[in-house]
């Protein structure tokens, strides 16, 4: 697919979607900016797509490049800051895609979470930002520390974003992922780390989901034989969904000095994310096979 097509696909979609969220109330005051909310926020996607994905880059991109297409697009400064007050209407956009394409009807999602460093860990005594917010915590993959932030992720069955989240590294994903179930049903699928009878009948209590893990090799399990295989066999979709996430969209590098533009920046790579599968069903291609879309 030729960029200029999927730029013009991509605003084609955000400006009707944003049709549903003109009940939000975008700006308190001031002149309206000369750059559409939708411009920016299709500016994102897209840029978030061919890899451009700062602000700084994406600024950079159109305007060297696409000029022609955004040609009220001013100041890295004001394109920065408009796209950063519009976290809460891309949240809602992604919402509604993911709703839209029977995410949260799906009666089967999967969850885990994954580290987002700020820095290094041996520079982290000296590191400025985020300080009060970003914390240590321990990588299980890696098998090392970190200090930054912790991310947590629900998918459907399809792999549509329907739930995410951070919080500081030491925040255990036991309670985060309370935060982000709130639009689901039926089973989640989970990592070994949320293994225990009493957090799992506590959370189906207070959540009506049914969470489930496959067991370790020294624990009994009463669901039957293949049950741990099916399990975990199904939970790698998750996997796959992260790594599109880090590898494609850079989710995990923390390139922000502040929470408000860090959440916006995790935002629009969701929402980028969902938009790709959006294209994917539309055209009857696999949902997470990026690759189909080849934007040139």
């Amino acid at each position: 697919m030729l960029i200029e097509d999927f730029t013009t696909f991509v605003y084609c979609l955000v400006a009707d979607t944003m049709k549903k969220v003109m009940h939000l109330k975008l700006r308190q005051r001031g002149f309206e900016p000369k750059l559409s909310d939708a411009e920016v926020i299709t500016m994102d996607i897209v840029g978030e797509f061919i890899g451009q994905n700062t602000d700084v880059g994406i600024w950079r991109y159109f305007s060297q490049h696409w000029k022609s297409m955004f040609p009220k697009l001013g100041s890295r400064s004001n394109y920065v800051k408009q796209s950063a007050n519009l976290w809460k209407v891309k949240q809602t956009l992604q919402g509604i895609l993911s709703k839209s394409l029977g995410a949260c009807d799906d009666l089967l999602h999967m969850t885990d979470g994954f580290p987002m460093p700020v820095c290094h860990y041996k520079r982290s005594s000296r590191h400025q930002s985020f300080f009060g917010e970003a914390s240590y915590g321990y990588c299980a993959s890696k098998d090392e520390k970190y200090y930054g932030f912790k991310g947590n992720l629900v998918i459907s069955s399809q792999g549509i974003i329907t739930g995410i989240t951070f919080t500081p590294a030491h925040v255990d994903e036991r309670e985060s992922l309370y935060e982000i179930v709130g639009n689901i049903k039926g089973l989640l699928i989970a990592d070994k780390g949320l293994i225990g009878a009493e957090y799992q009948k506590a959370f189906y209590q207070r959540t009506g989901v049914n969470l489930q893990t496959p067991t370790r090799s020294n624990m009994k399990d009463d669901r039957g034989k293949d049950a741990n295989k099916w399990l975990t066999s199904t939970r790698r979709l998750v996997e796959t969904v992260i790594g599109q996430l880090v590898e494609q969209f850079n989710i995990a590098k923390v390139k922000a000095r502040d929470t408000w533009h860090l959440t916006n920046r995790v935002i629009r790579k969701v929402l980028a994310h969902t938009v790709g599968v959006f294209i994917n069903k539309q055209e009857n291609q696999p949902p997470l096979q990026f690759e189909t879309l080849r934007i040139v």
